[in-house]
């Protein structure tokens, strides 16, 4: 799938900035909000940026490579925690009611047959993918599915008005998958992207990071982006791709929440880097190897709280953050608004 995405440019950078740092204070005292106030007013070509009808997308899907032994929770637990979602007990479900952010919950390729009257999106490819550690994840034709499915819904939220986007993954397993994508696009080792996803003692990250690397061993040097996404990723992972590359193409504010969703990131930044300019990091997760994905891209998050949950509750608890930025630039007096003494 192609897209057509677009360097930030605007001719008012200048005015920006000095509608920044003319406000009631000191330059630079409110530190990453004005970096983040004028990304937001750069991205948006304005110096009235606005944050209309914010959205996260959950992505679900099974992982083949559970056979190996790499969770210490079995898959069923990808669908009972859908089935969470649906009944809105989870943290994600909790964060974004209470920040008014409309949450869409997508089935990429959940091993189980839900009912066919609830909210869930179905763009179920198949019941999970194969398993990486044996052949790869997905076919070419599969994981093409899975970057249109998640455009596609970007697409309709861009329509109606949405133009800052999160994005959220539930799948036992894809720890282990975002952990092969690292690898495999950087050269980075198992043992240093492993990391204890939903609870592995030390064996177990052994074990995983043994199985990353005879993985990336068994299938080769592989160069194409889109070739390593087939090989290592999951469906809800590419949905995300696809969704995060159509975003910028729309030229939508992202917000990219942790591990998991990083590693989509990651490969949108192989297939295209100028998606990197719509993106703003929600925060940092203690699962190891995400540092390691942030280093990658140069990318700095709004947050470190040691969180590590997934399921998009970064970007959701980052967003007040991110509206607060877009306020002060929008709200806040400058010097000569207010009458007040600018410094010589």
């Amino acid at each position: 799938m192609q897209f057509n995405i677009q360097s930030v440019q605007t001719d008012l950078t200048e005015q920006i900035v000095r509608k920044i740092n003319t406000k009631t204070k000191p330059v630079g005292s409110l530190g990453k909000l004005e970096k983040i106030a004028r990304q937001i007013a750069e991205i948006q070509n304005t110096l009235h940026p606005e944050l209309s009808n914010p959205a996260i997308i959950v992505c679900a899907g099974d992982h083949g490579v559970t056979e190996e032994g790499i969770s210490p929770f079995p898959k069923e637990v990808t669908y009972q925690m859908v089935m969470n979602f649906l009944g809105q007990g989870a943290a994600i479900n909790v964060f974004t009611k209470q920040n008014n952010i409309k949450l869409l919950l997508a089935d990429t390729g959940v091993d189980f047959d839900f009912e066919k009257n609830t909210s869930l999106i179905d763009i179920k490819i198949a019941k999970g993918t194969c398993n990486f550690a044996k052949e790869k994840a997905m076919t070419p034709v599969q994981c093409e599915q899975a970057l249109a499915n998640g455009a596609n819904i970007v697409s309709d939220l861009n329509a109606s008005g949405t133009n800052i986007i999160g994005f959220g993954e539930m799948g036992i397993g894809n720890t282990t998958s975002a952990a092969a994508l690292l690898c495999a696009y950087t050269g980075t080792t198992g043992i240093e992207a492993a990391g204890a996803g939903t609870g592995l003692d030390e064996d177990g990250i052994l074990k995983k990071a043994k199985v990353i690397d005879e993985a990336i061993k068994l299938h080769g040097p592989i160069n194409a982006p889109y070739e390593i996404l087939e090989t290592f990723g999951g469906f809800e992972i590419a949905s995300i791709v696809g969704a995060m590359l159509k975003a910028a193409e729309l030229k939508m504010v992202i917000m990219v929440d942790g591990f998991i969703v990083t590693s989509a990131l990651l490969a949108a930044y192989y297939i295209d880097n100028r998606v990197l300019d719509y993106c703003i990091f929600s925060h940092k997760s203690q699962e190891k190897g995400h540092q390691l994905m942030l280093d990658c891209i140069g990318a700095e998050p709004i947050l470190d709280i040691q969180m590590r949950l997934g399921e998009g509750t970064g970007s959701a608890v980052a967003f007040p953050i991110i509206q607060s930025a877009v306020n002060f630039f929008n709200e806040m007096s400058s010097f000569e608004d207010a009458g007040v003494s600018d410094r010589e």
